[in-house]
């Protein structure tokens, strides 16, 4: 029965959706997408070939369709029942990135490592974006930071579709940058981001400035385990500076500890030995176990100091029945 009922679905969608020149995946698994490696099926996964591709298959989709854009799945769960959505994923065609001086012009789908190591090349400083994982697109829409630095910092502007495939853009203005947080609609789909440069060296030396950062980044955080990069906000409201004089006490870490959580595992789920904000698939974790011991740590958190975390990793898409 279930499987009669996953075909009629099948068939549903493919007589109302568009027939794009790019890649269309119904019923995809979205677990092989993310970093966590865990989750459902998206309803559809559509890949575009371009940026008119895009355009036109969002302005065709009927609006009962709800989408999702998708980076590469590294600060994301998607719940073991899916999600009832079609992800946009843009790849090759939204990746470039160019230099015009001190301004940087890259596609929405650029990895953020990629952009800090092609600025370096160029003798232009983006370096904080060394060790954030995932795309630019993501790192817009979550205003992500390191070392004391956040795109909006360097964010001079950036373009996409609406949901109706309509051209938009956007300011540091109409983002509304805040700590974690922009005002980026969800239903957006950003395929163009311009960054300025936060300073000039030589190409030798950005480039040694950013392979300390990576070798700190090694010692300090499980980087060879199954992870979404940190699970929760720092309440300080501010990233780690990675100076002397940083301030740890309302780091999320800091309480996690502090809470006896670090190392607590629930299911195949582990808050990480090696940094307690590092929610961690052992090989074996459901998205229900990762979210499960994510809420059972902000309760820890919440009886041991009175502060409530709030997730940074998004959880997505709907819980698998029992």
């Amino acid at each position: 029965m279930i499987r009669s009922k996953q075909r009629d679905l099948t068939k549903a969608q493919m007589m109302t959706l568009p027939t794009p020149r790019g890649r269309l995946t119904l019923n995809r698994s979205l677990a092989d997408l993310t970093w966590l490696r865990v989750g459902g099926a998206a309803d559809a996964v559509f890949q575009p070939v371009d940026r008119q591709d895009l355009a036109e298959f969002l302005a065709q989709l009927p609006q009962e369709n709800a989408i999702f854009p998708m980076g590469v799945g590294s600060n994301l769960i998607v719940r073991d029942g899916g999600l009832r959505a079609v992800v946009i994923r843009l790849g090759r065609g939204f990746n470039a990135i160019e230099m015009d001086g001190d301004r940087i012009h890259c596609g929405a789908a650029a990895l953020d490592s990629h952009v800090a190591r092609k600025a370096a090349e160029a003798g232009l400083d983006l370096t904080f974006l060394r060790t954030i994982p995932g795309t630019l697109g993501g790192a817009l829409k979550m205003n992500a930071g390191c070392y004391g630095s956040y795109i909006a910092d360097a964010f001079v502007g950036a373009s996409g579709y609406d949901r109706a495939g309509r051209a938009v853009s956007y300011d540091a203005k109409t983002l509304g940058f805040s700590y974690r947080s922009s005002d980026l609609p969800q239903d957006v789909v950003i395929t163009d981001i311009t960054l300025r440069a936060l300073g000039r060296d030589e190409p030798e030396r950005l480039h040694q400035k950013m392979a300390a950062q990576l070798a700190k980044r090694d010692e300090t955080q499980p980087t060879k385990d199954r992870t979404a990069g940190s699970t929760f906000r720092n309440p300080a409201g501010f990233s780690s500076t990675g100076q002397a004089d940083d301030i740890h006490d309302l780091k999320a870490w800091s309480l996690i500890d502090a809470a006896g959580c670090r190392g607590l595992e629930l299911g195949g789920a582990q808050m990480s030995p090696k940094h307690p904000n590092f929610l961690i698939n052992t090989g074996r974790a459901t998205a229900k176990d990762l979210e499960a011991l994510g809420e059972l740590v902000r309760k820890k958190v919440y009886d041991k100091s009175g502060l409530t975390l709030e997730w940074e990793v998004m959880r997505v898409g709907d819980p698998k029945d029992d």
